[in-house]
């Protein structure tokens, strides 16, 4: 594999949205980018993302010699929004995922995912540990470690609790330009988000992942550790996350657990600090 860490083009947000293929999984179509030849790397990306999130990373990924799976989940980007809360329960993205990997023929990946899709990531380890070689976690640690963190995470996460205001909150995050999706947000890619999720029901399907697991994610069962070998990378201007979520994700990891904290950067890393997760994941990932 050629790991180098030179900077890479990165791809156009309109072309990503095009590039993707209809693949009918559990009773809806998911839209999914696939590019490359090589070992194949699954990219899961979180909220308010679609794909184009990991758009400075699939270049590198595929010049280093991988191939790069990156589907819209349920709801964003391109692929189906399904009505209903409880279609975006965690178990319906397990599928989603599973479907995914068997209509293009994949028995084993190597993991990378972002917010909730390190979420989803960690309950695929969990649930399908011989379909994951090695999983790079970006900002979200062990479901225990995160329900177990300390003031400053339960602080930093109290838009979890905001988001089950059916009906209000996205009024009011609508509201005004959408000024209290911009205040919580705080990122460069908002227009590109309020773009997206205007589109009629995409608001709430997003929404609805925090709504179908809020008691998972407050009050998890005592998950399971993880045999593969894991990467945890934070960012130091994470203001959802706090770092001790992920320090502590090394007692679920029985295999070789790896931390890395990215100075600065804030809760998007990889769009932030490209060279330096990219530099990270191909290390990891060879």
């Amino acid at each position: 594999m050629n790991s180098s860490t030179r900077k890479m083009p990165e791809l156009d947000q309109a072309a990503l949205q095009r590039a993707g293929k209809k693949i009918a999984v559990n009773g809806i179509e998911l839209d999914v980018v696939v590019m490359g030849e090589g070992p194949d790397v699954l990219l899961v990306h979180g909220f308010p993302d679609d794909r184009s999130v990991w758009r400075k990373q699939i270049p590198a990924l595929v010049a280093a010699g991988y191939r790069v799976i990156v589907p819209d989940t349920r709801g964003c980007g391109e692929s189906d929004a399904p009505l209903g809360t409880r279609a975006y329960r965690i178990e319906e993205h397990m599928a989603d995922l599973v479907g995914t990997l068997d209509a293009l023929g994949v028995e084993k990946v190597k993991l990378i995912g972002h917010d909730w899709g390190a979420v989803l990531s960690w309950q695929f380890c969990m649930a399908h540990p011989e379909r994951v070689e090695r999983y790079a976690a970006l900002s979200v640690g062990h479901p225990t470690a995160y329900a177990k963190g300390p003031l400053e995470q339960k602080i930093k996460g109290y838009y979890v609790f905001l988001i089950q205001l059916r009906g209000f909150i996205e009024w009011a995050l609508r509201a005004g330009h959408w000024w209290l999706f911009r205040t919580i947000v705080r990122h460069a890619e908002c227009d590109y988000y309020i773009q997206r999720l205007s589109r009629p029901g995409r608001l709430t399907a997003a929404l609805n992942y925090y709504r179908a697991n809020f008691a998972k994610l407050i009050f998890p069962p005592e998950y399971p550790s993880v045999a593969m070998p894991v990467l945890g990378i934070h960012s130091t201007s994470d203001n959802y996350l706090a770092a001790r979520q992920m320090t502590d994700t090394a007692r679920y990891v029985k295999g070789a657990f790896r931390y890395e904290s990215i100075p600065g950067a804030s809760h998007w890393l990889q769009l932030d600090a490209p060279e330096q997760v990219n530099a990270l994941l191909l290390d990891f990932l060879q």
